[in-house]
């Protein structure tokens, strides 16, 4: 009988709800959330600029050793200007068909110099130079990578900054004591359009070797601090 009189005694117990194990929660306070927008202006300080050569011919290496000869000429004379970083870029080569569009009529190669430099005024002399050489596709201005990383690092603190401030006045209006719940950075940028030479078709004269009048401009940062706030009774 002893099993028995266990049982009995464990079915005696108080039985709880479920219920009553699960903590209730304290209500929240009001919550509150909003974003504050930082801009910043930085300097496009680093200039590129896609320079090429396109030529045609009826013997394909033939042309490949014009176009060969031509970029090494171009390379070097672009090294030689200072302040300048070039490396090679793309090259195409294809066949142009004839009317009947069965057979190869002549070949077409392209091929490009890719050239940097932080100083606009030297990659405006060395574009000027190369013009003797090749046409020049396009020349845009950016933000160097570090200069655009230590701009978003500046302005988050910055972004942080003006959300507690924000959130002090939001509090300090209400009347009401409160804590940050989240904060959140997110970086974004509004590049302003940066000043590009015209396209070129084909090379240009050498009386035409005068610097390209060009200039860098400023690039538009945007970061944003988006987040919550809990008013507290």
């Amino acid at each position: 009988m002893r099993p028995v009189i266990l049982l009995l005694a464990f079915l005696a117990q108080p039985i709880l709800p479920l219920w009553a194990a699960t903590p209730v929660a304290k209500p929240a306070g009001t919550v509150i959330d909003f974003r504050i927008e930082v801009h910043k202006s930085l300097p496009n300080d680093l200039g590129s600029a896609m320079a090429y050569l396109e030529m045609q011919g009826a013997d394909a290496a033939e042309v490949a050793g014009k176009v060969k000869a031509m970029l090494a000429e171009a390379m070097s004379l672009a090294k030689s200007q200072p302040g300048i970083t070039v490396k090679s870029g793309n090259t195409h080569t294809w066949p142009v068909y004839g009317k009947s569009g069965e057979s190869v009529d002549h070949w077409r190669m392209r091929s490009e110099l890719l050239i940097e430099s932080r100083d606009p005024a030297a990659l405006a002399s060395a574009l000027g130079a190369l013009q003797n050489l090749l046409a020049i596709g396009a020349v845009q201005f950016a933000p160097a990578p570090e200069t655009r990383r230590k701009a978003e690092n500046d302005a988050a603190l910055e972004a942080i900054a003006a959300f507690r401030a924000q959130a002090a006045r939001i509090a300090a209006t209400l009347k009401k004591p409160y804590r940050i719940r989240q904060i959140s950075i997110v970086n974004g940028s509004e590049r302003a359009p940066s000043p590009r030479s015209a396209a070129r078709t084909k090379a240009l004269a050498a009386s035409d070797a005068a610097p390209l009048p060009l200039e860098a401009g400023e690039a538009q940062l945007t970061v944003m601090a988006s987040g919550k706030i809990e008013l507290l009774d």
